[in-house]
């Protein structure tokens, strides 16, 4: 395919053949300015530039000549085409001030940006929705969290994203965007520093073995501290570190996705959407492998410990992972504050765009076309009033909030479901989300975008993939009727001799522990030879104390309350949970990989529909509007709903010297029950939304669609082979 030659004037593109000006453009917002000399009667030959907002008015770019061809130049037609008009000033190259190497120029591409602004997607997905969703159970440990706690920081994130977003979204969508990028970049890392700061702050974290407390028989005094109520304070910290982050990554999703779609072709524009969501949906993943790892290690590094990771006890090295992230931010955001308003050569495609605008009966989506409309405060009112108007839109931001409400409540408690129902440790059940979210919500992510770009879907079309895709995980979301049942544990789901607890009340004393003195506030599960768990090696009557060569785990002997299986006599119990054998595991997790992958499939194919039923000049500010939207109903709720919801599930709560404290085990039947309600309402809801979005949709007439759209999907080829319908010394 022939493309359109490069001229060495401000990186602009010179065509060989004029463009036909013979039919009215569709979006006079887009190419106002570009095209308005040939609208007014300019005769004067475009200039070679690149079109810029600060451009006056189309009548000031017909004020002089704009073109001054080189004596190399003017061998070839560029003065017969149409040529970029770039504003007087405005400065193209890659760097910081004055500073723009030639070396830097390589990267000054859409490519380049799509590059930076992954790593930047990434690092924040892995921070705020991989890190910490990891690090909950041990957080909570640590400070005597809750989980409604926990969740109120998880959803502090979106409290500060919507107190940010009108404000950036429409100031920053008319503004400097990879400058609002850079700096929320870096205020996003100050946001991860500042999440770790408690760690070194506090004393050393004391976690009391059932060693050191003593078996049966041994000394079980434990007295009770007065600052441990206290550290539950530090959650006010890591709520700011959140609100940072908030703050930080507001930019990312509104004024970087309108970036790249400025810069890249119509028919491109969903993949490379795809490329930086999928970027933010590994990054979680990634942030549930290392945060994994880093939870093995234990929180104070160096010191001897002779608990093991499976004990309840155990609290990993949360921090790492928020120190290295944090760094990596602050770095990333200087390449991000270099780039220019506009890449070069990113005219072109806006001349080629097809507006898809949601058509209103009183013919008020029209303003938004106006070159100066929203370059004031003024306009917000009216810009607000647009959206609002705007049937399509609405119902596309109520189905976006109901999904982010599911992603949110599952991504924060996601690891404690399946802590809960397989019986894992913190970091294996971390571990074990990740692999389930790296293929089903990256793989969905980028796939959603690539069958947009496939079948080349309109708006309608894009509306209706969104409703399938919905409609597929309500009907796997079915799953959660089934649940692998509680592990046997002696005095929490049933009695020491394996009846029913009477009544369903806790009675952790027996006749075989009843002259231990075991303390409550010691916990410390092991499993026994009999595969019943104990609240701890003294609640099962162990006397003796050793250590298993193979796997380093300790070994309680002579437990009373354990029988053996064989034989009579006291048993022996390992330290830890019971290995759960849940033959419903495997369709469980097969079914929760079908439910993440349809819910991430349709995200893309949703943020394109926004972005095409709103006209091009509210884009920005549309994505931030829906932002809003989708945290206030769906993103801070989700997880505060999610964390009450998983409190009324839990059999047994942290004792502190009577204090209730974070929960030790769930109820397995109730947590999926509860799931399921919550799954089935929310999705029956984002169904809806999107039949009605689909059904109020109304796209522009035909015979306003002109042969640009075949620009759009064809490239440059169409600008090259189009011919001009009347002189060029003649008024349009």
């Amino acid at each position: 395919m022939a493309m359109p030659q490069n001229s060495t004037r401000e990186n602009g593109f010179c065509f060989t053949q004029p463009l036909d000006f013979s039919c009215a453009s569709p979006h006079p917002g887009e190419a106002g300015r570009t095209l308005g000399a040939a609208r007014d009667g300019c005769s004067t030959p475009l200039s070679n530039g690149i079109a810029s907002s600060g451009a006056a008015s189309p009548s000031d770019s017909c004020a002089e000549p704009l073109c001054a061809a080189t004596p190399a130049e003017e061998e070839t037609p560029c003065e017969e085409g149409i040529k970029y008009v770039s504003a007087e000033g405005e400065e193209l190259a890659c760097g910081w001030g004055g500073f723009t190497p030639g070396c830097l120029q390589l990267c000054n591409t859409s490519k380049g940006v799509l590059f930076f602004l992954c790593v930047a997607s990434f690092l924040q997905g892995m921070t705020v929705n991989g890190f910490i969703n990891t690090v909950i159970t041990s957080i909570e440990r640590r400070f005597d969290l809750r989980s409604y706690q926990s969740g109120l920081i998880a959803s502090s994130y979106d409290i500060a994203a919507c107190a940010c977003l009108t404000f950036v979204s429409y100031f920053g969508g008319n503004g400097h965007k990879p400058r609002w990028l850079g700096w929320g970049v870096l205020v996003m890392g100050l946001g991860s520093l500042l999440f770790a700061l408690p760690h070194f702050t506090t004393g050393r974290y004391e976690a009391r073995s059932a060693a050191q407390v003593g078996v049966c028989g041994g000394n079980q005094s434990l007295p009770c501290s007065q600052a441990a109520s206290s550290l539950s304070a530090y959650r006010f910290v890591f709520m700011l570190g959140q609100f940072l982050h908030g703050m930080g990554a507001t930019p990312l999703y509104t004024l970087g996705v309108t970036y790249l779609d400025e810069n890249v072709k119509t028919n491109y524009s969903p993949v490379y959407i795809a490329v930086f969501y999928t970027a933010a949906i590994l990054g979680p993943a990634a942030g549930y492998l290392v945060g994994g790892m880093f939870l093995n290690i234990y929180t104070e590094i160096g010191r001897e410990i002779d608990i093991a990771p499976e004990n309840t006890l155990w609290v990993g090295a949360w921090w790492i992972g928020f120190l290295g992230a944090g760094a990596a931010s602050l770095l990333i955001s200087i390449p991000i504050l270099g780039y220019p308003q506009r890449l070069p050569g990113s005219q072109r495609y806006i001349v080629m765009r097809v507006s898809e605008a949601h058509q209103l009966k009183d013919g008020s989506h029209k303003k938004a076309s106006d070159p100066d409309f929203g370059k004031t405060v003024k306009d917000l009112p009216r810009s607000v009033l647009l959206l609002l108007k705007n049937p399509t839109f609405i119902f596309l931001c109520l189905a976006g909030a109901t999904e982010a409400t599911l992603i949110a409540g599952m991504s924060t408690f996601g690891p404690k479901f399946l802590e809960s129902q397989f019986s894992l440790s913190a970091s294996e059940a971390a571990t074990f989300f990740g692999y389930l979210v790296v293929p089903a919500g990256g793989g969905g992510t980028f796939l959603g975008g690539f069958l947009v770009n496939k079948f080349k879907l309109r708006c309608s079309g894009i509306i209706k993939l969104c409703l399938l895709c919905t409609v597929s995980s309500l009907l796997a979301i079915l799953v959660f009727f089934i649940h692998c049942p509680n592990m046997p544990m002696a005095g929490v789901t049933q009695m020491y001799d394996g009846s029913a607890l009477p009544g369903g009340q806790l009675n952790l004393t027996a006749v075989c522990n009843a002259q231990c003195g075991c303390l409550k506030e010691t916990y410390s599960p092991v499993c026994g030879s009999d595969d019943i768990m104990y609240y701890s090696p003294c609640h099962a009557g162990c006397k003796g104390v050793s250590e298993n060569l193979r796997n380093g785990k300790k070994v309680y002997q002579e437990c009373s309350c354990v029988h053996k299986t064989f034989q009579s006599g006291p048993g022996n119990a390992e330290a830890g949970k019971c290995t759960s054998s849940c033959a419903k595991k495997p369709l469980l997790l097969c079914f929760m990989f079908v439910v993440i992958l349809f819910t991430f499939l349709s995200s893309i194919p949703a943020l394109t529909a926004t972005l095409r039923c709103v006209s091009d000049r509210q884009r920005s500010f549309a994505l931030g509007i829906q932002w809003i939207v989708v945290r206030t109903l769906g993103g801070i709720p989700g997880p505060i709903a999610f964390g009450s919801m998983i409190d009324k599930s839990c059999l047994l709560w942290q004792d502190q010297c009577g204090e209730q404290g974070s929960c030790y085990v769930y109820q397995n039947s109730a947590m999926s029950r509860y799931t399921l309600v919550a799954g089935l309402v929310y999705k029956v809801l984002g169904t809806t939304f999107f039949v009605v979005a689909c059904l109020l949709y109304k796209p522009p007439p035909p015979e306003s669609a002109p042969r640009s759209l075949d620009a759009s999907e064809n490239g440059t080829r169409d600008l090259q082979e189009q011919k001009p319908s009347l002189p060029a010394e003649e008024d349009v």
